[in-house]
């Protein structure tokens, strides 16, 4: 017999994601269901994981982070705009630092100047900016300067620079009167320098600078010179070594003030030197008599004329043992380079200048020209007095062999400015400036160093 199993039916089971389900086997219905892909099931759900302590305080940390970084960029931003903006100054100012002074004295200096507004902000730009240091000195603060104009100013160390001007003719000792005189120069001249060694000119400094300094830029500058000039002189020149060139070179400086004038006198004291003729020069009269003073105030007198000294001209014979005045460049140029003349004879013309001569007959005739010219000058300025010059006398030839004729007549004298003889008083030889109110040495007014600024002697 056979028995027929029965069959069961068991319903399917629902699926799980903690097992997947084995495909049921089924039995395809037809050819074309047997060869499609069976659908794949849907993946699975992803855990949820909770935060740990450490990535939340890193999150944070980061979070904070950028939002100082935003606020100090905030800041910068303002920062630099403060301490670019304009400030309350109205004007251009000059303002000193004192030495050693530290960033906050100088900030407080600056509000005081009224150059800045704030001094927390000066001096946290002036720390924290990356900057030079700040430098003491005397400095020039432009009109609406900001903080950061102001530091740069006062880091840069350019200070302000003032200067000094030595003409030329000065001696030693006037040059170092005109140097104690400044008081922006700070200190001591050690001693007086030796006549000669200093070159006049314009010297610039800054304040706090010393005067022996100063006086030591001028004897380097007057060697340098020196040697220069003395290795193009001319072979004809009788100087035998530098120190005779400067020591003519004064002599000439203090004969004329005028440039174009000055080869030419020089000329003149070569032609006497080479013929051993006595230079006879008035300014080595007053030398004789004063020193390093410089300057009578007044005529020369006819016994000073006579008066043996070793540097008057009038009795000695050659040169004067040293210089008389500390000539400039030009001076020196023009005795290493003498003009090439037969002049022997010169003599004021009344227009600052003189007129020359080869002979004492023509050098007579330039004698009564300029008696007329300051005849008719005295007319007009009777107050007129000559300084450290005597007249020519009326007749030359009393007095012959004379390179300027400046010695009064025999019986004449000079008293307080005011000359007296058997003839009366007689008129003033001319002189520019020493003794007068344009001085140099007594009017501070304007700057011989610039001709917009020197006043124009007026001649009549």
């Amino acid at each position: 017999m056979f028995f027929r199993r029965r069959q069961t039916h068991v319903p399917p089971q629902p699926l799980t994601f903690d097992e997947p389900a084995q495909p049921q086997r089924l039995s395809p219905r037809s050819p074309n269901e047997a060869i499609k892909p069976t659908a794949a099931p849907p993946p699975p759900e992803r855990p949820e994981r909770r935060r740990g302590g450490l990535l939340a305080t890193i999150s944070g940390l980061l979070t904070f982070a950028v939002v100082i970084a935003i606020a100090v960029m905030l800041g910068l931003t303002l920062f630099q705009r403060q301490v670019q903006e304009p400030g309350p100054l109205a004007a251009d100012k000059v303002v000193v630092i004192p030495s050693r002074s530290g960033t906050g004295e100088i900030a407080e200096i600056l509000k005081r100047e009224g150059v800045i507004d704030h001094v927390g902000l000066f001096e946290f730009a002036a720390r924290f900016g990356g900057r030079p240091p700040l430098k003491a000195g005397e400095y020039t603060f432009k009109a609406h300067a900001s903080i950061s104009d102001a530091i740069d100013t006062v880091t840069t160390g350019r200070q302000v620079q003032h200067a000094i001007t030595f003409p030329e003719g000065l001696t030693s000792e006037q040059i170092v009167m005109r140097l104690n005189e400044n008081d922006v120069l700070t200190g001591e001249v050690g001693e007086i320098p030796p006549e000669g060694s200093l070159l006049p000119d314009t010297y610039k400094f800054e304040r706090g600078a010393s005067r022996q300094q100063i006086v030591n830029l001028m004897r380097e500058k007057q060697r340098k010179v020196l040697n220069d000039i003395w290795l193009r002189r001319s072979a004809d020149v009788p100087v035998r070594t530098p120190a005779e060139m400067v020591t003519l070179a004064s002599i000439v400086e203090k004969e004329t003030g005028r440039a174009d004038e000055r080869p030419r006198v020089a000329g003149v004291f070569v032609n006497r030197l080479n013929k051993r003729m006595k230079l006879q020069s008035d300014p080595t009269i007053v030398y004789g008599l004063v020193g390093g003073r410089g300057t009578l105030g007044r005529g020369i007198q006819r016994s000073e004329i006579d008066r043996a000294t070793p540097y008057n001209t009038y009795v000695i014979e050659g040169l004067p043992p040293g210089p008389i005045a500390n000539p400039g460049r030009a001076a020196l140029e023009a005795v290493a380079n003498p003009s090439r003349t037969k002049d022997l004879f010169f003599v004021a013309d009344g227009t600052g200048g003189h007129a020359f001569a080869e002979s004492l007959d023509g050098h007579q005739k330039n004698v009564a020209r300029w008696r007329q010219v300051e005849k008719a000058r005295l007319a007009t300025t009777p107050d007129a007095a000559g300084v450290d010059k005597a007249e020519p006398p009326a007749d030359p030839a009393a007095v012959p062999n004379r390179a300027s004729a400046f010695a009064p007549p025999t019986n004449a004298y000079a008293l307080d400015g005011a000359t007296v003889g058997a003839g009366g008083p007689r008129p003033k030889a001319f002189d520019a400036s020493e003794g007068t109110k344009l001085d140099p040495l007594k009017n501070k007014t304007y700057d011989l160093g610039s001709p917009k600024t020197v006043p124009v002697l007026k001649q009549p």
